[in-house]
């Protein structure tokens, strides 16, 4: 899913147009939804589960909602929204290797205190 704000889709509608091809594309004013453009052309419209967890996905990837929250909206358990995010590439948890790296240690070292 795409997501473009009032201006982007003001500025250059058609490139939104071109993007719902694809896929759905969420509006964005602010932080919040504010509109969903669908491509009719295909014929088949999404189911409302579908758009929720379209939707939760997006809202997630960009950081407007909490991994919880994204499940709940998805009506989704956790690890299956986190399975699904995983298949489409989107990380669940902010950080980098090195970070990684270093809570792993500190973790190792911790278990090996207990």
């Amino acid at each position: 899913m795409h997501c473009v704000n009032v201006r982007q889709l003001k500025n250059n509608p058609s490139a939104a147009l071109r993007e719902a091809a694809e896929g759905p594309v969420l509006v964005l004013k602010g932080d919040l939804p504010e509109a969903l453009l669908l491509h009719l052309g295909a014929g088949d419209a999404p189911e409302d589960a579908d758009l929720r967890l379209a939707l939760a996905v997006a809202l997630f990837k960009d950081g407007a909602l909490s991994l919880g929250r994204a499940a709940r909206l998805a009506g989704r358990p956790l690890a299956g929204l986190v399975s699904h995010l995983s298949r489409l590439g989107i990380p669940v948890a902010a950080g980098d290797r090195d970070e990684t790296a270093g809570e792993l240690e500190s973790l190792s070292a911790w278990l090996a205190s207990s």
